[in-house]
């Protein structure tokens, strides 16, 4: 962790005691929101607003790792823009050694000047001093990074490294079941999607002396052309068949 600083910066210190009983009534607040399964937009959202008003940064920056990306999911800055568009690879810049290394860096002063530094043409206006930058960790593993920045010098407190490194820590679990159930959702999307095809398959089958091949490539064809999904198509086909059966059933 580096942390730079001259004689005259003021040493370590716990910040007093409203500031601890207000970092444990947001830790609490955030555990009850994973809790409650909140979704993972709306909690990135109040960690950004608790850390800007806790800390008093200029910037904060929450980065998930999607693939050998570190892209930018939450801010707090003049860029809103940049959400979800802004990415930077493992070990590119500060926030990059910070992933790569899992270990938080704070820096005091002249934080541009860092080796590690890396600018961006995305945000052109952005000089800052200080950095605080802290790894989202789930079971050892990865998952994004925090960064804090002041554009005036800033000695960071043994305090604020901590609570950024905590919540990195409760964040990076969140993320992690984020991601299962996204993933559980996707898997269960397209077991639904699969059987429709395949029932709606079979209609044109029964239908129209297709092979199996032919009806698929049938499927293929209208979702081009009308510009819909194969789930679309195969929905249509399957409820036009239903209300055909429900009409000859109450005919009869």
């Amino acid at each position: 962790m580096t942390q730079t600083s001259t004689p005259g910066d003021t040493a370590h210190v716990p910040g007093p005691p409203q500031e601890s009983a207000a970092a444990v009534d947001f830790l609490h607040e955030i555990g009850s929101r994973f809790a409650a399964a909140e979704p993972l937009e709306v909690v990135l959202e109040r960690i950004v607003d608790f850390l800007m008003g806790e800390i008093g940064p200029d910037s904060v920056f929450v980065y998930v790792l999607e693939g050998d990306d570190l892209v930018l999911k939450a801010t707090k800055n003049p860029h809103p823009e940049v959400v979800n568009r802004l990415k930077m690879r493992m070990g590119q810049g500060i926030t990059g050694w910070v992933a790569e290394h899992r270990k938080p860096v704070a820096v005091a002063r002249n934080a541009m000047k860092d080796p590690r530094f890396l600018a961006f043409t995305e945000l052109p206006e952005d000089q800052f001093e200080a950095f605080l930058s802290a790894p989202i960790v789930s079971r050892g593993k990865l998952v994004g990074v925090i960064n804090l920045q002041h554009r005036l010098p800033h000695m960071h407190t043994r305090r604020e490294i901590t609570l950024v490194t905590t919540i990195g820590f409760l964040l990076g679990s969140e993320i992690e079941l984020a991601r299962m159930d996204s993933q559980v959702t996707e898997l269960a999307e397209a077991l639904e999607t699969r059987k429709l095809v395949e029932r709606a398959k079979g209609l044109l089958q029964r239908d129209t002396a297709m092979s199996e091949e032919e009806a698929y490539l049938t499927l293929q064809r209208q979702a081009r052309q009308r510009r819909l999904s194969m789930k679309q198509v195969a929905e249509a086909i399957v409820l036009s068949d239903d209300v055909r059966r429900l009409q000859k059933g109450e005919a009869g």
